[in-house]
C-alpha cells in the first residue's frame, strides 16, 4: 500500500510538474489581453525580480554551460512575463494614472519615489543609463561571444564525434558511455546555438522597454491633456513618472538576466562553481602583496583621502599574509613519527588488494607513462572490458607496478600472487610475427611470441615496412604484452572469481528473475556451492554470459542430484554442462559448420572405465604408463588440426569426461574435453580422429590393462 502511494504520489508530482508550464503560458497571454488588477501586477512585478534572482544564483552556480542547459529557453519565457507585464502595467498606467501616482500599484509607486526621488527627470537619466550598460555592453558582449562560442562549438562537432568513435573502437569507452558522449557533444551543440539566438530576446526586450517608455510618455500626456483636462506640467509630472517607475521595474529583472547569460556563455567547464573558481584564482599571495604595497603609497602621497585608502591597503596585505601562510603550511613536511609510529605495521603494508598484477622491469616504465600516453593501461583496459563481456563477470583492475628485481626489459604477469607467465619486452623495437608465409629475411632480434609460441623477430621501427612487405605481422611492445595478459587471464579466470562475484551475479539476476535466484540458493545450493560450480565450468572455458540459463541448469542438476544429503559438486558441474551442451559447442564453431571431434576407440573407453572403477574415486586412476601414452596418442591426432588453426573438441564417455580432463589439460589446456551428453542432436559432427580404435591403434602395450601398482592416484 506505501509503495502504491509514493508511485502515485510521485505520478501525481509528475503531473503537476508538466501542467505549470501550460498554465504560466496561459497566465501570459492573460495578462497581455485582459484586465489586470494593480495587486495582481504588483505581484507579477515581485514575482519577474525573484524569477530573475533565482536565474542570476544559478547561472553563477553552474560548474559548466550545460548545467544549466534549459537557460535560452528560461530566458525566452522570462522575456515574454516581462513583456506581458510592461503590456498590462501600460493598459493601468493609461487609463489610471490620472488618478496620481497609487493607481499603477505600489511597486511602480515606489520605484518612482525611491529610486529616482519622485523626479521623473532623473528617473528618465537612470533609465537611460540602465538601457546602455544592459544593451550596449553586457547584451552586445554576451551575443558576441555566443556566436564564436557556437560557431567553433559546431566546427568541432565532428572531431569530437570521431574521437568518441575511436576510444570506442579501442575500448575505452563502452558503448553505454560513447552513447551519453555523443548526447553531450550534440546538446552541447544545441545550447550554443540557442544561446546564440536567445542573445537576440534580450536586446529585442531592450527595445521594447525604450519603445514602451515612449508611448506611455506620449499616450499618457495627450490622454491627461485632453481627457482629463490636466495640465501641461501636471500631465508630465504624473505620466513620466509612472512610466519611468514602469520602465525601471522592468529594467532591472532585465539587467540580471543579461548578466546570467552573459555569466553563462563566458563560463569555462571547470569542477568548482564560478565563486570556487574566481576565488581559487584569486587566492595568490604573490597578486595581492603589490596591490598592497601600490595602495600603500597611493593613500601616503598629500592630498589623497588617507583614511579611505590606507585601511583598504592594510586588508590587501591581510588577505596576501593569510594565503602565504596557508601555502606555507601546505608545503611543510609531515611530522617526524615517533618509534612507536615507525614500529608500527598496517595491514596495507603487508597485503596487496589487487588481483591481478602486472610487474615490469624499469626499462618497460615508458609503457605506462602518462607523458607519452601510457600505451599499455590504454590497451589492458579494454582488454578488461572485453573480458568482462566474454566471461559475464566484472574483470577486476590491473596493477601494474615495476620490479627493480626484474631485468630491465623483462615483465611478469601474475594472479593473486601466483605467476602465470613471464617474458621480454623492448618498448622501442615492434615484434614481427612468422604468420607462416614469409617472402624474404628482416633483421632482428630472434625470439618466441609469448602469447602463442611462433617464431618471432624484435625490430626497430624504420624497419616496419620491409617487414610488412616480407609478410610479418608487426606489433608493439604493448601491444604484446597486452595480447600475453589476455590470453593468461582468459586462461586462469576461475581464479578471478570469488564469492563476490558470484554474489554480485546473482543480485543482478534477482532484478530480473527473482524467483529463480530465490530456488536456487540459499537452497539446495549455498553461495559457496553456486562460486564452486561457477569457477568449475571458467576453468574448462565455459564462460558465465547467460548466468540465467546457466542458474536454471545448476536448479535442475541439483534437483536430479537431490539423493543425499549434499549434492555432489562434480555431479552437478557435469548435469550443468549437459543442460547447456549448446552454449559449449556454439564457443568452438559456427552453427552451421560441423564439429571436428577426436574420439576414443570402443577398448579404450574400456580401459579407462575400469580404471575409474578400480581408482575408487581417485583423482588420477590411470596407471602413469598408460597415461602417458593416452597423452602421446591424443596430442598426435590433435597435431595436423592444430596445425590448420581450426577449433576441436575430445568427445568421450560422461564417466570418462572428468579424468580425461584432468589428464590432457596440462598438455592441450585450450582444448575441451566433452561427454557424449553435450552434444546436441542437431549438431552435425566431424570425426577427425579415433584414438585407440582403427583410425589410430595404440601400440599393442597399451590396449592391455596393466594393474595400478601403489596407490591408483
Amino acid at each position: 500500500m506505501l509503495a502504491f502511494l509514493s508511485s502515485h504520489q510521485a505520478r501525481l508530482g509528475d503531473t503537476a510538474r508538466a501542467g505549470i508550464l501550460p498554465i504560466a503560458t496561459l497566465l501570459l497571454v492573460i495578462f497581455m489581453v485582459l484586465p489586470v488588477p494593480v495587486t495582481v501586477l504588483d505581484v507579477g512585478f515581485i514575482a519577474n525580480i525573484t524569477i530573475a534572482l533565482a536565474v542570476l544564483m544559478v547561472a553563477l552556480n553552474a560548474a559548466k554551460p550545460l548545467d544549466f542547459s534549459s537557460f535560452p529557453t528560461v530566458l525566452l519565457f522570462a522575456t515574454l512575463l516581462r513583456l506581458a507585464l510592461n503590456v498590462a502595467s501600460t493598459r493601468v498606467v493609461l487609463v489610471e494614472g490620472h488618478a496620481g501616482p497609487h493607481a499603477a500599484g505600489q511597486v511602480i509607486e515606489a520605484f518612482g519615489n525611491f529610486l529616482i526621488g519622485g523626479d521623473y527627470v532623473v528617473g528618465i537619466f537612470v533609465f537611460a543609463i540602465l538601457m546602455i550598460i544592459n544593451l550596449v555592453v553586457i547584451t552586445k558582449g554576451a551575443g558576441r561571444v555566443s556566436e564564436v562560442t557556437a560557431r567553433f562549438t559546431l566546427d568541432a562537432m565532428p572531431g569530437k564525434q570521431m574521437a568518441i568513435d575511436a576510444d570506442l573502437n579501442a575500448g575505452l569507452l563502452s558503448p553505454e558511455e560513447a552513447k551519453e558522449r555523443r548526447q553531450e557533444v550534440a546538446t552541447e551543440s544545441d545550447f550554443y546555438g540557442s544561446m546564440d539566438g536567445a542573445s537576440k530576446f534580450v536586446k529585442g526586450d531592450a527595445v521594447a522597454g525604450v519603445l514602451i517608455l515612449i508611448i506611455n510618455i506620449l499616450g499618457g500626456m495627450i490622454l491627461g491633456i485632453v481627457s482629463h483636462d490636466m495640465a501641461v506640467g501636471d500631465a508630465a509630472q504624473t505620466y513620466v513618472l509612472l512610466a519611468v517607475g514602469d520602465a525601471l521595474v522592468a529594467q532591472v529583472p532585465a539587467l540580471l538576466l543579461s548578466i546570467a547569460a552573459a555569466a553563462i556563455v563566458t563560463r569555462v567547464a571547470s569542477p568548482m562553481d564560478l565563486s570556487g573558481q574566481i576565488g581559487s584564482q584569486f587566492g595568490n599571495p604573490r597578486a595581492w602583496i603589490p596591490v598592497a604595497a601600490i595602495l600603500g603609497i597611493i593613500g601616503l602621497l598629500p592630498g589623497m583621502p588617507h583614511f579611505i585608502i590606507l585601511p583598504i591597503a592594510a586588508m590587501a596585505g591581510f588577505f596576501a599574509w593569510r594565503m602565504l601562510r596557508h601555502d606555507q603550511a601546505a608545503a611543510a613536511p609531515p611530522p617526524v613519527q615517533t618509534p612507536e609510529q615507525t614500529n608500527h605495521i598496517a595491514w596495507s603494508d603487508v597485503t596487496d588488494g589487487a588481483v591481478l598484477n602486472i610487474e615490469i622491469g624499469y626499462a618497460l616504465v615508458p609503457l605506462v607513462d602518462d607523458r607519452k600516453g601510457a600505451p599499455l593501461m590504454q590497451r589492458l583496459t579494454g582488454i578488461r572490458r572485453q573480458l568482462s563481456r566474454e566471461l559475464g563477470f566484472v574483470v577486476p583492475l590491473v596493477r601494474v607496478k615495476d620490479n627493480m628485481a626484474l631485468a630491465p626489459n623483462a615483465y611478469r604477469i601474475q594472479i593473486s600472487g601466483v605467476t602465470l607467465g613471464e617474458d621480454e619486452a623492448w618498448p622501442e623495437d615492434l615484434l614481427a610475427l612468422d604468420s607462416g608465409d614469409i617472402d624474404g629475411m628482416v633483421e632482428g632480434k630472434a625470439c618466441k611470441d609469448p602469447t602463442f609460441g611462433l617464431d618471432a623477430l624484435w625490430i626497430s621501427p624504420d624497419k616496419r615496412s620491409e617487414a610488412v612487405v616480407a609478410g610479418y605481422t608487426v606489433v608493439d611492445a604493448s601491444t604484446v604484452i597486452a595480447t600475453h595478459f589476455n590470453h593468461l587471464v582468459g586462461l586462469g579466470a576461475a581464479e578471478l572469481f570469488g564469492m563476490d562475484e558470484a554474489q554480485g551475479l546473482l543480485d543482478y539476476l534477482k532484478e530480473r528473475a527473482p524467483q529463480l535466484v530465490e530456488g536456487l540458493t540459499p537452497k539446495p545450493l549455498s553461495l559457496y556451492q553456486v562460486t564452486a560450480i561457477c569457477r568449475a565450468l571458467l576453468s574448462e572455458g565455459v564462460p558465465l554470459k547467460d548466468f540465467r540459463r546457466l542458474s536454471e541448469a545448476m536448479v535442475q542438476a541439483a534437483a536430479d542430484d537431490a539423493g543425499g544429503d549434499r549434492p555432489s559438486l562434480d555431479a552437478i558441474v557435469d548435469g550443468v554442462r549437459g543442460r547447456i551442451g549448446s552454449l559449449i559447442i556454439q564457443a568452438l564453431v559456427p552453427i552451421n559448420m560441423p564439429l571436428p571431434v577426436i574420439t576414443l576407440g570402443a577398448e579404450l573407453e574400456t580401459l579407462l572405465a575400469q580404471a575409474i572403477e578400480t581408482g575408487g574415486g581417485a583423482s588420477h586412476p590411470v596407471e602413469p604408463g598408460l597415461a602417458q601414452k593416452i597423452v602421446a596418442s591424443v596430442e598426435e591426432a590433435a597435431r595436423p588440426i592444430m596445425a590448420e588453426a581450426r577449433r576441436f573438441a575430445i568427445v568421450t564417455s560422461p564417466t570418462a569426461r572428468r579424468t580425461l580432463l584432468r589428464l590432457l589439460r596440462p598438455h592441450l589446456p585450450e582444448t575441451p574435453v566433452l561427454s557424449f551428453a553435450e552434444l546436441p542432436d542437431d549438431k552435425a559432427v566431424e570425426v577427425v580422429a579415433v584414438v585407440g580404435g582403427q583410425s589410430q591403434p595404440l601400440p599393442r602395450e597399451q590396449t592391455e590393462p596393466t594393474e595400478p601398482t601403489g596407490d591408483p592416484a
